[in-house]
């Protein structure tokens, strides 16, 4: 049996509300323009695929892209001289790579964080890249959402900032975060808890290839 394993306390998961990444298009606008950060009077563009720029209100950018205003988790641009509603959304901006080579890049929240979207098992997930975390860890809603028996994995104790708590190592058959997709991936579900987000740890982020630059996070597939 094993007995331990290391985990985030649950007070600063419960702080961790904030997204940092989105992915919305208006259709009928020829110039591609995805938000991925806000701030006060600020947000953070993607255009055309190239890489992310910090704008403040009233600043024209490529392709002649005019932030107009921020408001909460929405900005307002001009392009291609018409007004465009881009709103904060979960998808994580992933720019074109080689299929063997497959990589995401995440932009952090305000506090700093990395949160995305993902799927384990087909399941959609709300993640948030930790990597103080040996496994993906999770709560038991996410766990039965995902399809997971995690009361026949292997049990064990965690310590939390709550004390010890049970928990269940699994095996995860298919994790994916954008278009990264890793098979047979350990995972550890709090059977008496649940957690606000899942734990993105290093069972998964260790066969990847990380580059910090600012408030991007670049993951690339190694393996």
């Amino acid at each position: 049996m094993f007995n331990s394993f290391s985990v985030r306390p649950r007070t600063l998961l419960a702080a961790l509300l904030a997204c940092g990444c989105i992915s919305i298009t208006s259709p009928a606008i020829a110039t591609d323009v995805k938000l991925v950060g806000v701030a006060e009077n600020t947000a953070i563009l993607v255009i055309d695929g190239a890489r992310p720029k910090m704008m403040r209100v009233g600043q024209t950018g490529r392709a002649g892209v005019k932030l107009l205003s921020v408001t909460g988790e929405e900005a307002i641009v001009e392009v291609d001289g018409e007004r465009v509603a881009l709103r904060l959304g979960d998808q994580p901006y992933a720019p074109p790579v080689a299929a063997d080579r497959a990589s995401v890049t995440l932009v952090s929240n305000v506090q700093g964080h990395f949160f995305t979207t993902g799927t384990i098992n087909g399941a959609t997930v709300r993640l948030i890249v930790d990597t103080g975390a040996s496994l993906i860890a999770m709560g038991p809603a996410d766990a039965r959402r995902a399809g997971i028996d995690y009361l026949s994995g292997e049990k064990g104790y965690a310590n939390t900032a709550n004390g010890v708590a049970v928990v269940h190592r699994v095996q995860l058959n298919k994790v994916q975060v954008g278009d990264i997709v890793l098979h047979n991936v350990a995972g550890l579900v709090h059977s008496s808890m649940d957690l606000p987000v899942v734990l993105l740890g290093m069972s998964f982020l260790g066969r990847l290839d990380m580059q910090r630059n600012g408030d991007t996070l670049t993951l690339t597939k190694r393996y």
